[in-house]
């Protein structure tokens, strides 16, 4: 993120100047209660350092930040995997993890590279790292360049050799990218990728308005030094859509290739998309709720495709919003059913059910499916709040099921990102590195028989 200040004020101007929706078909109903079968452990002040979790949940192991990236700002940022293998964003760069042995990861190698936010994905040999903050070239020595000359976007490393990882190229996209997502071409010989990026940001000349589009890179996979933006689909428009002429961009985008949608998690607006053609993506719905949402933050769909789950990063990840002077649908989760028509509607609302201190920094952020056949469930950070575990098989009621949490942090701190990954959850924790978790539990352990090769979150697969 540019900085995640910035962010927040430049979601709160943009969902300002949007008008209101054109009312539902069917009005959703009032956000039911959460509770948790876990131990909630209400009412505990944790101290510094301290670590709590429910009785189904085992912190298996933790990796603290290592030099060259463990710097004042080297924030831990998102995940992604392949095979035995787990690659870790930061601030700084990202890390290279051995993680066949859960219990023991090791670290295969460190790349210094900064560039906020190094959001990571990897696909076959390639890996690939967002850039939202301009620089003085797409290079790792490179430095912060805030004029018209600065670049921002996506940089692109081989990592055949996983102990070297190489700089092979770096495609620059209007206002950066503050995330990213992989999208199989129709052939292994092509891959896209969908570029989101929040804007217009004033003053800020790398990201003039409008800003109502993200970027599509294609990537030949052969010759990934000839990617390029091959367009620049717009969000604004569309059934539902707001009054307003433009949406301030997107801060995520969720797609699942099998089904040939994604969802968007754009400033004011969820956007339903049919992606069928990879190039051009078409709109299908606009869904709003001015009335509890403030930054359309990201997307889960259930395994089915009959549900999304969007998050709210109120306060922009800086703001302790799980505390009880803030409702319950604010900083948090929204179900939406997902009817065969392709519709979406409001279902339920969900938060962690466990108060934090009011100087931690708490709101919805990344996460992802735990694969359990027949049930929706997900594992997602919070950061400050910690790492939840969440049923939402009835949209309505959204429960927790099991949680990991830390005491308070003085600071930007919590985890960032929370995977589950062939039978166990990897947490990015911003300043304490990578934590590795176990949940057994009857609802969960039917996970346990599913196995991954590859996993970017934000590109789902039917299991």
């Amino acid at each position: 993120m540019r900085s995640t200040v910035a962010f927040a004020l430049a979601a709160v101007l943009v969902t300002a100047g949007c008008g209101a929706d054109p009312a539902p078909s069917s009005p959703a109903p009032p956000p039911a209660a959460t509770s948790s079968s876990a131990p909630a452990a209400s009412g505990k002040s944790l101290a510094s350092g301290e670590v709590l979790h429910s009785d189904n949940v085992t912190h298996v192991a933790n990796v603290p930040p290592k030099a060259p990236l463990d710097g004042p700002q080297a924030w831990g940022t998102d995940l992604a995997f392949q095979g035995d293998h787990a690659f870790v964003g930061n601030f700084d760069g990202f890390t290279v993890f051995d993680i066949s042995d859960p219990a023991k990861p090791g670290i295969v190698s460190q790349v210094l590279c900064p560039g906020e936010q190094n959001d990571v994905s990897v696909s076959g040999n390639l890996l690939f790292l967002s850039i939202d903050m301009p620089r003085g070239g797409p290079g790792c020595d490179d430095d912060e360049q805030a004029d018209e000359r600065g670049w921002e976007g996506i940089r692109i490393f081989d990592i055949t050799d996983k102990a070297e990882p190489k700089f092979v190229s770096a495609v620059s996209t209007p206002c950066g990218s503050h995330t990213h997502t992989l999208v199989p071409g129709k052939t292994a010989e092509t891959l896209y990728l969908y570029v989101s990026s929040p804007g217009p940001e004033p003053g800020n000349p790398t990201c003039p308005g409008p800003h109502d589009i993200f970027s599509v890179i294609e990537v030949p996979t052969g010759e990934p030094a000839d990617a390029k933006v091959v367009s620049t689909p717009k969000i604004s428009g569309g059934p539902g859509a707001a009054g307003a002429p433009g949406i301030g961009g997107c801060h995520d985008i969720t797609a699942y290739p099998e089904k040939n949608l994604a969802a968007a998690a754009c400033f004011g607006d969820g956007i339903l998309l049919d992606i069928t053609d990879r190039v051009n993506p078409t709109v299908l719905q606009h869904v709003s709720d001015k009335e509890n949402f403030s930054i359309w933050h990201s997307a889960t769909f259930n395994n089915d495709a009959t549900k999304v789950v969007f998050g709210d990063e109120l306060g922009g990840g800086m703001a302790a919003t799980c505390d009880r002077n803030t409702p319950r649908t604010k900083g948090a989760n929204a179900v939406y059913d997902l009817t065969e028509d392709r519709t979406l509607t409001l279902r339920g609302y969900f938060k962690i059910p466990r108060e934090q201190q009011p100087d931690e920094n708490c709101v919805a952020h990344n996460g992802s499916l735990i694969p359990v056949p027949g049930k929706d469930i997900m594992v997602q950070a919070w950061y400050q709040g910690g790492v939840s575990i969440l049923d939402f098989t009835d949209s309505a009621n959204p429960r927790e099921i099991g949680f990991f949490e830390r005491g308070p942090v003085e600071g930007l701190a919590g985890s960032w990102s929370a995977y589950y990954y062939n039978g166990h959850i990897y947490s990015s924790d911003i300043t304490k590195g990578l934590d590795v978790l176990r949940i057994d539990d009857p609802l969960t352990d039917p996970a346990k028989t599913v196995k991954m090769e590859e996993l970017n979150a934000q590109t789902q697969s039917a299991y």
